[in-house]
C-alpha cells in the first residue's frame, strides 16, 4: 500500500445523518461517525496508556502501532488526552491526535495541509487545516509514510504552542 491509499474509505458506507442507538445515556453529533470515547483530558504518558488500553480490539492494535511508532519517530515525544483522543506533540504545542472510533483509529495531523504529500482525509470538526488517515486494521499502517508525516509536523507549530 503506498500513501496515497492510506485511510481510503473503500467498501465502507457513507455516514447518515442519524446516530446509530447507543448504550450511553448522550448522543454525538450528527458529524461524528463512531463513539467517542469518555476518557478524561490528562497530560502524561500514563493516561495515554490507560485510553488505548481501554479500546476494543483492533483499534487498541492500531493505537499501540500508531504509539510505538511516534514514540520510535520523536524523542522527546509528550503525550495528553484531550477531546476523547490521545494527543502528541513535541516541544511547544500538539502536533497529532490518535483517536479510536466504530471500525477504525484516526491518525490527524494538526495543520494537516503543510505535510508532503497532504494526508488524503478532511476530518470534520477538527480545523480547515486538519488533516489524517483512518486505519482500519495494522496492516494499514505504512510505517515509512505516517514517521515521515509526523518528523514534518513536528516541524511547525501545533496547537497551543510559540511561533518557532
Amino acid at each position: 500500500m503506498d500513501s496515497k491509499d492510506i485511510g481510503k474509505t473503500e467498501g465502507r458506507p457513507p455516514a447518515t445523518g442519524a446516530p446509530a442507538q447507543r448504550d450511553t445515556a448522550w448522543t454525538l453529533p450528527e458529524a461524528m461517525t463512531g463513539r467517542a470515547s469518555p476518557a478524561k483530558a490528562a497530560v502524561g504518558d500514563k493516561p495515554v496508556f490507560a485510553y488505548i488500553a481501554s479500546l476494543p480490539q483492533p483499534q487498541r492494535g492500531i493505537a499501540q502501532a500508531v504509539d510505538a511508532l511516534a514514540a520510535e519517530t520523536l524523542p522527546d515525544l509528550q503525550r495528553s488526552v484531550k477531546w476523547g483522543m490521545a494527543y502528541y506533540g513535541v516541544g511547544d504545542g500538539w502536533c497529532f491526535s490518535c483517536g479510536g472510533f466504530a471500525g477504525h483509529v484516526k491518525l490527524m495531523f494538526i495543520n494537516g495541509m503543510a505535510l508532503e504529500p497532504v494526508p488524503p482525509v478532511t476530518p470534520i470538526g477538527m480545523g480547515k487545516s486538519t488533516r489524517g488517515v483512518e486505519l482500519e486494521s495494522v496492516e494499514d499502517i505504512d510505517e515509512r509514510q505516517i514517521s515521515a508525516w509526523m518528523t514534518q509536523i513536528a516541524s511547525v507549530p501545533g496547537v497551543g504552542g510559540k511561533k518557532r
